[in-house]
């Protein structure tokens, strides 16, 4: 019987751990609130922003701001993992693209996406694409990047068997390269899809008139501190979800790799 329990008990007691310093926040916060140390106009307690997301939520308005907000990062991020994971591997396997890439890489590279705004306005006009075009962006240099160094870390012991052997190249790189790389590759499109989301304020900043970027923008200006901390932690939640899933995607994938996670 208790070995029935146990791992039940463990399962609860990790869930517990995993939302308690999330609660005392809450609690702390909402404590404060009620003492008088904090004012709703600057940072409203967590009983009125839940009640807020409940009456967006009931409206409908969040639903189509979360639509559309999601359809956007899910173009961009998507269009950045096709050029990224493509550009990514044809660069780590090849020295002479490395060569005439890695100057305009590392020289775009640190440029944020927000100050691309002015060109996408006058590239793409204040529609769809230039929203996209900013969220494609902050997706990109991650994925391609650690598709890179994936790529790059492959054990030169497996290349020099290889070469003994007279292992075809393709068959090669897709047995033991990309393979090899994966880690390296999930970790880029994890860090991608989070910049993605990072994105979605800043593109909806062109002249938007949906999404949560437009939300948190319009309650800003109509000073709703409630509306836009509903927006943030609604940004943060997907995120979270979206996150989860890739995580599950890459134990599929991966299933070989062993990961230290503490004591």
């Amino acid at each position: 019987m208790a070995r029935e329990t146990n791992p039940r008990l463990q399962k609860i007691k990790h869930l517990l751990q995993y939302v308690s310093l999330s609660i005392v926040i809450l609690a702390v916060w909402q404590t404060l609130y009620h003492l008088g140390y904090i004012k709703p106009i600057i940072l409203p307690p967590p009983s009125k922003i839940a009640l807020t997301f409940w009456e967006l939520l009931n409206s409908g308005a969040m639903a189509k701001h979360v639509g559309i907000s999601v359809l956007r990062v899910l173009e961009g991020f998507g269009i950045a993992a096709v050029l990224g994971l493509s550009l990514g591997i044809a660069i780590g396997l090849s020295r002479t693209f490395d060569r005439l890439t890695d100057l305009i890489i590392q020289v775009i590279k640190p440029i944020p996406p927000i100050a691309w705004i002015p060109l996408a306005i006058l590239w793409f006009g204040i529609g769809e694409k230039s929203k996209v075009y900013i969220i494609f962006l902050g997706a990109f240099f991650p994925i391609i990047i650690n598709t890179i160094d994936g790529i790059r870390q492959t054990d030169h012991k497996f290349v020099e068997v290889a070469r003994i052997l007279e292992v075809p190249r393709f068959k090669f790189v897709r047995q033991v390269v990309i393979p090899g790389a994966f880690p390296a590759i999930m970790t880029g499109i994890r860090v991608g899809l989070m910049v993605a989301w990072m994105c979605v304020v800043a593109a909806e900043l062109i002249a938007a008139g949906s999404g949560i970027g437009y939300l948190i923008m319009d309650a800003r200006q109509l000073s709703q501190s409630d509306v836009v901390l509903v927006g943030m932690i609604t940004i943060g939640i997907i995120g979270k979800l979206m996150d989860s899933l890739i995580k599950r995607l890459e134990k599929r994938l991966i299933g070989w790799k062993v990961s230290y996670v503490g004591d």
